[in-house]
């Protein structure tokens, strides 16, 4: 029930942010939020999310926070097995490509960039009790 409930939420606010360009569901707690399309790692079929992100040097950087849930969110884990994927912000669509960070790159991403910008996303890993994965998609187009 809480898995069809979820996924209902999520259809609508694709539908609000793609009906608005973004100005109905285009940020949370001051965050701006895109719209990311990838693939599914075991369906082949595109899924679409709303995510928040923080923009740097050209590139969007993503955290697999969940709201500090213990697992990751799907899209992580998605990401990590392609290298290409689509991103909707307001009403531009870019492909991009995927580098989900490692090591130094994460951490220094994390710190850096995720919290220096957005501070209540520390707080994230700690009830998550997990390394929160960043992710940083480049415009290719």
């Amino acid at each position: 029930m809480a898995s069809r409930l979820w996924k209902t939420a999520n259809t609508v606010a694709v539908w609000a942010y793609r009906a608005t360009g973004g100005k109905v569901g285009g940020s949370a707690r001051g965050c701006p939020v895109l719209l990311l399309t990838v693939t599914g790692r075991t369906s082949g079929r595109p899924h679409t999310v709303p995510v928040g992100y923080v923009r740097r040097d050209g590139s969007y950087y993503l955290a697999a926070s969940a709201g500090g849930a213990p697992a990751e969110p799907q899209w992580i884990r998605n990401l990590r097995r392609t290298s290409t994927a689509t991103i909707q912000v307001g009403r531009q669509t870019h492909p991009v490509s995927v580098e989900v960070l490692r090591g130094a790159d994460r951490d220094a991403a994390w710190n850096d960039v995720v919290v220096a910008s957005h501070p209540f996303f520390a707080a994230y890993e700690t009830k998550a009790g997990r390394r929160i994965a960043v992710a940083k998609l480049t415009p290719t187009g």
